[in-house]
């Protein structure tokens, strides 16, 4: 079957007449308005262009970490910043193949890029994780683009505070991501073997790529195309066995990276439980500042309401039958995201735990969201601000801007 190639527009013909219904207008062939005025405005409806996206993400970037040297030594937050000097040790240990005394967190796919491009490019493994966060974090929203459009895509890329402290601070995210978002191109493009490869190193990355990689093994069993089946599941299982492997070996323990997600003492029982439990029992047990608690619960709601309107709409419906692979990730994948069992985290890091997902949420929501770039470039010039702020404590930053006066 001939792959279907993408339009001007950045999305593909199945998808463009569903995206359309939902409110992606297409303006090229817009009737010529009569004055300046109305023209301006028409200009300003235009979707942004796969170049305009990417300009939005290294404004972004450079307004990040604009905020973070003012105020504090940038490097060093890196180091201390998230799981980052966990995944640097993993990244020395691999690229000097020596695993003595190395503490085993999480799955290793970022760290071994991480080592690749340490040892091609000769930088600290510091620099690799920020080479290697910061070019992802650019490609997803490129690969964003081509798979949803420029409105999703402008937005995907500066909405999400998270989004931004992961890209520009370093983390998991932005390649877990790209792999993720560059799967499902090949999906959609129906290049199956290209696809399973990048699901599985997208589940090496953060596991619930396996969502991914279930969904194209599922398309393909629908179609009876055992040839590419096999042919995925066995690219799968290579991965999948070369990750396990040094684990094996040198832990004893070929699912070491599995088991480091498990924390007894986080309470709870099992890693996933009742939908919306732990959010609220962790905000219970928990107190958070007020600021904190208004941003994820606003993304929990907006999430929420965003599944809400993907049940109630038939053009999401229409969308999501044909593109199913998407689907059977999206749909596990929210399940997870509300079921998350450990309080400390399942509220504090919703809109973390949601960025994967920020694409379909936005596509549901899209036909309310004003289509003006001005809006969009308003944005873009406050939430890396915010974003940096959070990254270092308020009261940090207003210790930084009375030293400055």
């Amino acid at each position: 079957m001939r792959a279907e190639r993408p339009t001007r527009e950045g999305v593909f013909p199945g998808a463009m007449y569903h995206l359309t219904m939902a409110g992606l207008t297409e303006r090229a062939n817009a009737t010529p308005v009569a004055s300046d005025a109305e023209a301006a405005g028409r200009e300003r409806e235009v979707a942004p262009s796969e170049r305009e996206v990417l300009l939005l993400s290294l404004v972004s970037c450079v307004l990040f970490v604009s905020v973070i040297v003012l105020s504090k030594d940038y490097f060093s937050l890196v180091d201390n910043f998230g799981d980052n000097m966990a995944y640097m040790n993993v990244a020395r240990a691999i690229r000097h193949w020596d695993f003595a005394g190395l503490w085993v967190k999480h799955f290793w796919g970022l760290p071994y890029v991480m080592a690749l491009v340490s040892m091609v490019a000769r930088v600290s493994d510091r620099a690799s994780l920020l080479l290697v966060s910061v070019a992802a974090s650019l490609l997803s929203g490129a690969l964003a683009w081509r798979l949803w459009g420029g409105w999703v895509a402008g937005l995907f890329v500066i909405l999400n505070l998270d989004w931004m402290q992961r890209s520009f601070l370093g983390g998991s995210e932005p390649l877990f991501v790209a792999f993720l978002f560059a799967a499902f191109l090949a999906a959609r493009r129906e290049r199956w073997p290209l696809a399973a490869f990048l699901a599985s190193w997208a589940t090496i990355v953060r596991p619930l790529g396996i969502f991914a990689l279930l969904g194209i093994g599922l398309v393909l069993l629908y179609r009876r195309d055992f040839r590419r089946l096999a042919m995925a599941v066995g690219i799968g299982a290579v991965i999948g066995i070369l990750h396990a492997l040094p684990l094996a070996l040198h832990f004893g323990d070929p699912l070491a990276t599995v088991h480091s997600y498990e924390i007894p003492q986080a309470g709870g029982g099992g890693l996933f439980g009742f939908p919306f439990y732990a959010i609220i029992k962790g905000t219970i047990d928990f107190p958070a500042p007020w600021t904190n608690l208004v941003l994820t619960f606003g993304w929990i709601f907006f999430v929420v309401i965003a599944v809400v309107i993907m049940a109630r709409s038939a053009e999401f419906r229409a969308y999501a039958r044909d593109h199913a692979v998407e689907t059977v990730f999206l749909i596990p994948y929210l399940w997870c995201l509300f079921s998350y069992n450990y309080g400390f985290w399942a509220r504090g890091n919703f809109p973390r735990f949601a960025i994967p997902i920020v694409p379909f949420v936005l596509l549901a929501w899209l036909r309310w969201i004003p289509k003006d770039r001005r809006v969009l470039w308003a944005v873009a010039s406050v939430s890396p601000v915010l974003a940096a702020c959070s990254a270092i404590g308020v009261r940090n930053v207003w210790s930084a801007v009375h030293r400055l006066l």
